[in-house]
């Protein structure tokens, strides 16, 4: 926390205050802007309260993550407007650990509401409209008190005539000595608001560096959430691995090694036949010529099953599309990755959607499938789409297909969303953070 806020006080040294009406005038425009903020802040702040006091109700699952997506929308444009306009950086918090993609409504809100990070975000919603409203505003009403001064320079004499009198502040105007003392004091607010509004910009960048930056005690705690997750997955990966090297032995011993001890023995009979029965030697001979190329076969699908080769030596596009081609459904691929991520990412990505593929021709109905690929520079993060036309239905908990892919992917930080609603279609989406570690080769 000290060192973000030190960080941020290089960055307020660094950014002079200019001087001059231009300065000014450019630091009023913000004061508006940030003024608005402040109500758009504190209508976010009441529908979140409201959802959270409706949680016990259907209505407030419903209404809990859209309003801390708006709350979260505009603490993150505040960020950006503090850094932009004051060199003040406010430190982005961890992003809180998802719930899982089968969780319901109200689980999906209590997740939410355990994350310190939407706690403070709702307080600053709550508290920002009144402190940094107020000082985003004073310049603001500096200039709308200076303005009725001024006004009241040229007809504050008329003015108190007809009406009886009038108040500039505190500030009688009864006639027109009083009224020009009114009209050179608005004269002076407006050279105040123009010598002020810079200097709000930045308290109130200041200010909301304050109440919006992670505690100590958060981060320590976004830590050991982070060694749990780590460990967790960690777990996954060992269980998965030790299952992997299982199915391979049970494939070896009851494939491709009783082929090559069966090919082992009708090759014996034929050396024992081969003096006696020459025909019968031909006959054993082609028998175990096609024992030996079953052998070869499961052999290679076995290769495949650990590491395809189309997937080492072209990519996942061609290797996804070396999927869709065997698929039962009309599948089309679209890749827009400008290089190829880790290779164990790729093999990752190259199973999740093989599952995805798969359990859409076995359980879905469907006839076409597309698969779509985006790399986000942005984020550093890869998303592969693969939707089905099926009639969707697909739930996380009732399969282990799905787990899988959600547990392999978790294994990088990656994270499975499943859209498939009753009727479908059925949208699996995939996100793994990721860097491209060299350019692409293939054709897209």
């Amino acid at each position: 926390m000290k060192e973000a806020g030190s960080r941020g006080d290089r960055g307020d040294r660094g950014l002079s205050l200019k001087q001059g009406p231009a300065a000014g005038l450019r630091a009023l425009r913000r004061s508006l802007v940030l003024s608005g903020l402040s109500v758009a802040e504190s209508l976010a702040g009441l529908l979140f309260g409201l959802a959270v006091s409706a949680l016990g109700t259907g209505l407030g699952p419903a209404l809990l993550p859209g309003a801390a997506r708006n709350v979260r929308r505009l603490a993150g444009r505040q960020r950006d407007l503090a850094r932009q306009w004051s060199g003040v950086d406010v430190p982005e918090p961890y992003e809180p650990a998802a719930a899982p993609a089968a969780a319901s409504a109200a689980d999906r809100g209590r997740a939410l509401l355990k994350d310190a990070r939407t706690w403070r975000e709702w307080r600053w919603a709550t508290v920002d409209p009144v402190v940094g409203g107020a000082l985003a505003f004073a310049p603001i009403a500096l200039v709308l008190s200076g303005l009725w001064g001024v006004f009241l320079g040229f007809e504050g004499g008329r003015l108190a005539h007809e009406w009886g009198g009038v108040w500039f502040g505190f500030l009688p105007v009864d006639g027109p000595v009083t009224a020009a003392i009114a009209g050179v004091l608005g004269v002076c607010e407006l050279g105040l608001a123009l010598w002020v509004a810079p200097r709000t910009v930045r308290a109130h960048a200041r200010w909301t560096r304050r109440i919006l930056a992670p505690g100590e005690a958060e981060r320590m705690a976004r830590m050991t959430d982070r060694i749990e997750h780590l460990s967790t997955t960690r777990s996954h990966v060992a269980d998965a691995r030790m299952a992997e090297i299982r199915r391979i032995e049970r494939d070896l011993h009851d494939g491709a090694q009783a082929r090559l001890v069966a090919m082992g023995m009708t090759l014996d009979a034929a050396e024992h036949l081969l003096e006696k029965n020459p025909e019968a030697v031909r006959g054993l001979l082609a028998e175990a010529r096609k024992s030996s190329a079953a052998a070869l076969e499961e052999l290679r699908d076995l290769v495949r099953g650990i590491h395809p080769p189309v997937l080492a030596d072209r990519g996942l596009p061609d290797a996804v599309r070396a999927l869709a081609m065997v698929s039962p459904l009309t599948t089309e691929v679209a890749f827009e990755v400008p290089g190829r991520p880790e290779p164990p990412v790729e093999s990752a990505l190259y199973f999740a959607v093989s599952e995805a593929l798969t359990n859409a021709a076995k359980h879905s109905g469907a006839g076409r499938a597309w698969i779509d690929a985006r790399y986000e520079d942005a984020a550093g993060t890869l998303r592969l789409t693969v939707t089905d036309d099926g009639h969707g239905g697909a739930d996380v908990t009732r399969g282990t297909g799905l787990r899988g892919i959600e547990r392999r992917l978790a294994t990088f930080d990656g994270v499975l969303v499943v859209s498939s609603p009753v009727g479908g279609p059925t949208i699996v989406t995939m996100e793994v953070p990721c860097a491209l570690s060299s350019p692409r080769t293939t054709s897209c």
